[in-house]
Formats: structure tokens, C-alpha cells, sequence
């Protein structure tokens, strides 16, 4: 059963989902500051190769930016995701994330994922369907597992499964505490793989009945594996629309996120040309019961409140628009401090 008791659990963090597709690094650096000092704790960044759309226009290099990030802010730093699967060996993840936990300890959490052929076919020399791509992810998350902590130990490991291979090694440089390896997920088949093999879960803000049931199947392959659901880290990644007015708010939505209103799975889309064209079916009724689209600050507010109050002990906020300075301020003034964490 899902732990939904606040009083059990430590405060939330409610974190700024930094956006590197949308804006230039630099930007990126200074909105992660402008959020710590408004109130937002930790930095959540995904890891792309490419925007999810041409207008979006920027794909930073995660790790460059999560180290600056760490420099300046002081909050956790998650990858929200990367995908040790075709871009990298999992062993090359592995020491990026070991290096950033070691050089900002207790602040870094790895997020891992499947891919996206948006991201991993520039480099992959097929694209497997979504069976294969799941088992290469929790292959490589068990070679990730098993280098932290044989490399904590002083021993080296070495690999050779259904789709990696690694030679008997180590990571020479480790914090002392190896990084929680929380793995993506909306379906509850991999929900449930994620409770047995990974420390903690992420996934997209959806409907309650499906998070539910989502970390309903999270539990269960944690009690399998032995292991508490309530102590496990649960992240919700959550894309919103705040704007002075509605309008604004639905206009931004539409130009700089309409991915938020296609209804099917995008992982085989290839190129941010091939998305343009989709998104001009896009209407504003695609987004209902997807993304709160709203000036109303109290509807926003309302919404995250329901997720904490499902279970998930870290949210990280993303507002779709260019407005990221406003949208911090208000969000900082008058949304967070009256959230129950």
C-alpha cells in the first residue's frame, strides 16, 4: 500500500526542473540561482542531444551544467533522465555520476531511463523496440550497481551480459557514499522492475489513479527485493503553464510546449523537424487533464499539493514559458510557502 502519511516523512523537496532545452546554459545557471533564492531547494536536468522542438533550441551537455549548478546552488542535483544505453556504455555514466557525488557529496541522484531515438539514434545503430530498450536500461542500472559498490569496497568488477560488456575495473574516484540510481518510469510493468532494482522512482505528472497505481507496482517490487517503498526516494517531474493571464499561459504552453498535449508515446520520434509538424494539430483542449494551463496561482498550488500528498517527496517544477523569472517570484511568494511537505 502506498505511504501517504506527511507527518512520517521528511520535509519535501520542491525543486526547479531546469529546462536546457528551452534556454542557453548560462541562462539555465542563473534561473537555478534565481529559484534557491525563492525558495525552490535542488535542480533536476534532463539529458538531451537535441530539443524536442526546433523553437525550443538548446541542448546543453547535462554534466557541464549540473556541475556549474553545483558551484552556485546548494540543493540536490539530479540527471532527470539520462540514458546509459546507446550514447553512453553504463560504465561512462557511472563515473560521470560517481565524479559529480564526489565533488558535491550528499546532493547528487542519478536518474536513469530507456532513451529517446530523439536522443540515442544519432549514435545507435538500430532502434530497438520498447521490450529491449527497457532490459538494456536495467542491465546497465545493475553494471552502475554493481561498479559503486565494488569500486567502494576496493574491488573491481567485470561484466558480460545480453547487451554490455565491460572488462574487469573500478572507479577510481567514488564519494563515500555511492549515488541513488532512481530509474524512469510511467508504465507499471517497469514500476514494478524499478522497485526490485533501483533506490527510487521518477516519473511525469498524470492522472492520480495512475500514479497510484503506478507506485502501487513500485511497492510491491520493493517488498520482493526486501526493501521499504516509504524510505524510497519517489520524484515527480511536473510541466505547468503560469502566465499573468490565461491567455498567456495557454499561448506558451501551445508555442514552447505542445508536447504536453500529444497524447501517444514519443520515444521513436527521430528529429525536432518531425515533432514541429505534429504539434501543429495541437489544440488547447489536447492539454486538459495533462498540464495545469493558468494564471490562478491556487490551481497550480492545489495540483502540486495532491501529488505530496500522494507520495512523492520530491517535485520538480517546470513552467513551460519564457517567463522563468516571474514564474519563480510568484511560484516562490505564493505558491511554495503554502504547500504541506
Amino acid at each position: 500500500m502506498v505511504n501517504t502519511g506527511r507527518a512520517e516523512r521528511a520535509a519535501a523537496t520542491i525543486g526547479y526542473a531546469a529546462m536546457l532545452a528551452q534556454f542557453d546554459p548560462r541562462e539555465v545557471l542563473d534561473y537555478c540561482v534565481h529559484a534557491e533564492q525563492h525558495g525552490f531547494s535542488g535542480v533536476m536536468a534532463a539529458d538531451h542531444f537535441q530539443p524536442w522542438l526546433p523553437q525550443q533550441g538548446q541542448a546543453a551537455f547535462v554534466w557541464n551544467v549540473l556541475t556549474a549548478a553545483g558551484e552556485r546552488t546548494t540543493g540536490d542535483l539530479g540527471t532527470g533522465v539520462t540514458a546509459p544505453t546507446f550514447r553512453y556504455h553504463p560504465a561512462v555514466v557511472a563515473q560521470a555520476s560517481a565524479t559529480l557525488a564526489t565533488m558535491y557529496p550528499g546532493r547528487h541522484w542519478l536518474g536513469v531511463g530507456s532513451g529517446e531515438a530523439i536522443n540515442e539514434h544519432v549514435v545507435a545503430p538500430y532502434w530497438p523496440e520498447a521490450p529491449e530498450r527497457i532490459n538494456r536500461m536495467f542491465e546497465a542500472v545493475d553494471i552502475i550497481h554493481k561498479l559503486f559498490s565494488s569500486s567502494l569496497a576496493g574491488k573491481d568488477h567485470k561484466h558480460a551480459g545480453d547487451f554490455y560488456r565491460l572488462e574487469s575495473t573500478r572507479l577510481w574516484t567514488m564519494p563515500e557514499q555511492a549515488p541513488e540510481i532512481l530509474v524512469a518510469t510511467a508504465g507499471p510493468v517497469t514500476a514494478r522492475r524499478a522497485g526490485r532494482s533501483a533506490d527510487g522512482l521518477i516519473t511525469m505528472g498524470a492522472p492520480i489513479d495512475k500514479l497510484a497505481a503506478l507506485l502501487a507496482r513500485f511497492a510491491a517490487g520493493a517488498r520482493e527485493a526486501g526493501k521499504d517503498a516509504a524510505t524510497m526516494p519517489k520524484v515527480l517531474q511536473l510541466h505547468l503553464s503560469w502566465a499573468p493571464t490565461d491567455e498567456q499561459a495557454m499561448a506558451n504552453a501551445i508555442q514552447e510546449w505542445p508536447n504536453g498535449g500529444m497524447r501517444f508515446p514519443k520515444a521513436d520520434i527521430r528529429s525536432p523537424f518531425e515533432l514541429a509538424q505534429i504539434a501543429k494539430m495541437v489544440r488547447p483542449e489536447d492539454f486538459e487533464g495533462r498540464m495545469v494551463i493558468s494564471a490562478d496561482t491556487d490551481k497550480h498550488r492545489a495540483d502540486i499539493q495532491r501529488y505530496l500528498d500522494l507520495g512523492f517527496d520530491r517535485v520538480y517544477l517546470h513552467n513551460v514559458g519564457r517567463n522563468q523569472r516571474e514564474w519563480i517570484e510568484t511560484f516562490g511568494r505564493d505558491v511554495l510557502p503554502a504547500l504541506t511537505t
